[in-house]
């Protein structure tokens, strides 16, 4: 699925006074302009974009990039670290990509001297850590326009980027295989080093995920699971060196949930013998989950399975209040998918991983264990597993709002 978010970027921009005039030096309208921005952020606005219908488009390097002829775009990093005393830690550094208006046409740009800052297009950053010693949940979200260098992303060499926080390739420029993370706060920072162990893994039809029943309501969505990862972590100011696993979502699209859904659940879990699963789910208002809800099961070589939503079963089996917001969600799950022979039951590092930002989302480290009876060994392989879940829509409703 991975990610609706960007879709509620209409909210964020109209609170951002100080970035509204978005053609700065070539607009006729005062900076402080809302209603100028309402109809290019009405989901009627999607006139113009590229949407995602064909199976098998994703290439590589050049779809590592920014797909501005789409409306929305993230580049999501989450993964579960820790040091050599066994102190653990959850990251998530995500990226998203927001279009105003769709690209212009070649003619209607040439010619004439353009600002450095006029652009159409928003990014914003979500940065957290996890730390599950000190019991405390560290947050942060960023903004800026994606033109004078501010924010960006690029194919080759990889790079994506919202001032001086980055995802970035290093090592033999082309191989795109190393990739650095960088972003710190007055409380906490990140650095660390992720290594690819293998292949992408592209979701639901040669990866095209689709979202809901019509064409064109779907994204182009792959992973890179497994990364082997090392670098830092600082809290507080105290440095921890950690390894562990990371986890990249890139997903691009011109889409929205359908009427009557409310939000959706996310899981992405790495096992300790080199699988992966990632499934989401659209929970709709009456209670039912969106038909094209579906996963990805991916084996220790890196072969694929898809997933269907009538093949697994999630019982969530504890819940937690937040202080602050005042919703409840999903603090214990037990999922079996039958077609696999796999069980699991599973919790959070932390029941406070909630992000009290411009959308309020929880979003958190999480440990599972189980049996995989289809596993190498005949009698049921015992599995461990790290990862991540994201659920958005238990404070309020995501319908009309994406």
């Amino acid at each position: 699925m991975r990610r609706l978010l960007p879709f509620v970027l209409a909210t964020i921009i109209l609170a951002l006074a100080g970035i509204l005039w978005w053609r700065a030096g070539e607009s006729s309208e005062p900076a402080g302009s809302q209603a100028s921005l309402l109809p290019l952020l009405a989901e009627e606005g999607t006139a113009g974009f590229a949407r995602a219908t064909e199976p098998g488009a994703i290439r590589f390097p050049r779809d590592l990039g920014a797909h501005d002829d789409y409306q929305t775009e993230w580049w999501y990093y989450t993964g579960n670290l820790e040091s050599a005393s066994g102190r653990r830690f959850g990251y998530q550094l995500t990226f998203f990509r927001r279009a105003l208006t769709p690209p212009a046409p070649a003619e209607e740009q040439a010619g004439g001297e353009v600002s450095e800052w006029r652009t159409d297009q928003v990014y914003l950053a979500h940065f957290t850590i996890s730390d599950v010693a000190g019991e405390a949940f560290y947050f942060d979200e960023r903004f800026a326009r994606g033109a004078a260098g501010l924010a960006g992303a690029q194919a080759d060499p990889y790079r994506v980027w919202l001032e001086e926080w980055f995802a970035a390739e290093v090592g033999v420029a082309g191989e795109g295989d190393r990739v650095r993370l960088f972003a710190e706060t007055e409380e906490v920072a990140l650095d660390l080093i992720l290594t690819e162990t293998l292949p992408p893994v592209l979701h639901g039809d040669e990866g095209l995920s689709q979202k809901g029943r019509e064409p064109g309501n779907a994204s182009y969505y792959y992973s890179l699971v497994q990364q082997a990862t090392a670098g830092t972590v600082t809290v507080q100011g105290e440095t921890y060196a950690v390894t562990g696993l990371s986890w990249k979502d890139h997903e691009y699209s011109t889409s929205a949930l359908e009427p009557g859904a409310v939000g959706w659940d996310w899981f992405s879990l790495q096992f300790d013998n080199g699988a992966a699963l990632m499934f989401f789910q659209i929970r709709r208002e009456d209670g039912s989950l969106q038909a094209e809800s579906s996963g990805t099961f991916v084996y220790p070589d890196g072969s694929t399975v898809h997933v269907p939503l009538d093949e697994w079963n999630l019982e969530v089996t504890d819940s937690w209040t937040s202080p602050d917001s005042g919703a409840t969600y999903p603090a214990g799950w037990e999922i079996r998918i039958p077609s696999l022979d796999l069980e699991l039951v599973g919790e959070p590092l932390l029941a406070d991983q909630e992000l009290t930002v411009s959308t309020v989302y929880w979003e958190g480290a999480v440990q599972f264990s189980g049996t995989w009876q289809g596993g190498p060994v005949q009698a049921g392989q015992a599995l461990q597993a790290n990862g991540y879940i994201e659920m958005t829509g238990y404070f309020e409703t995501m319908d009309g709002r994406i």
